[in-house]
């Protein structure tokens, strides 16, 4: 499994505007400014997360965008979700129903399940807010005088 430019992207974007909340509606040029990633590309993951209501969104003169809920109610995996779709390591786990014509016989079948829910539960285990902690709590362990 591989987690594509959008994914990553959205992901940082989502994490930008958990810690810069304090400011309000942020712009996506500044978004797009700290995180290094281009506006036009930022504008093409934004109506994807808008959509799954993760976003709000103001016009205008002071507008922006700015999370929905609080960082600690987002998981990792539910905003790959919204931009990757399925995180299914194999096409015959992508929806509810397994329509491979094999799936009986399949010796490989639970690997791939077992596979599947471990990545699940792992990315829906992880916060933004654990990702921010994360981050803050490296940083200061690794300043030194």
């Amino acid at each position: 499994m591989k987690i594509s430019t959008k994914g990553r992207y959205a992901l940082r974007l989502m994490l930008d505007l958990a810690m810069n909340e304090k400011d309000g509606y942020i712009a996506l040029k500044d978004v797009a400014e700290r995180q290094g990633i281009s506006k036009k590309y930022l504008e093409q993951i934004v109506p994807l997360l808008n959509k799954s209501g993760a976003l709000h969104t103001n016009r205008g003169y002071q507008g922006g965008y700015k999370l929905a809920k609080k960082p600690e109610e987002y998981t990792v995996g539910e905003i790959l979700r919204i931009t990757e779709g399925s995180l299914a390591p194999i096409s015959c786990l992508e929806s509810d129903t397994n329509y491979c014509d094999r799936s009986e016989t399949c010796i490989t079948l639970p690997l791939w399940k077992g596979l599947y829910k471990a990545v699940n539960d792992y990315l829906d285990s992880v916060t933004l807010k654990d990702l921010i902690d994360n981050y803050y709590n490296t940083s200061i362990d690794e300043y030194y005088i």
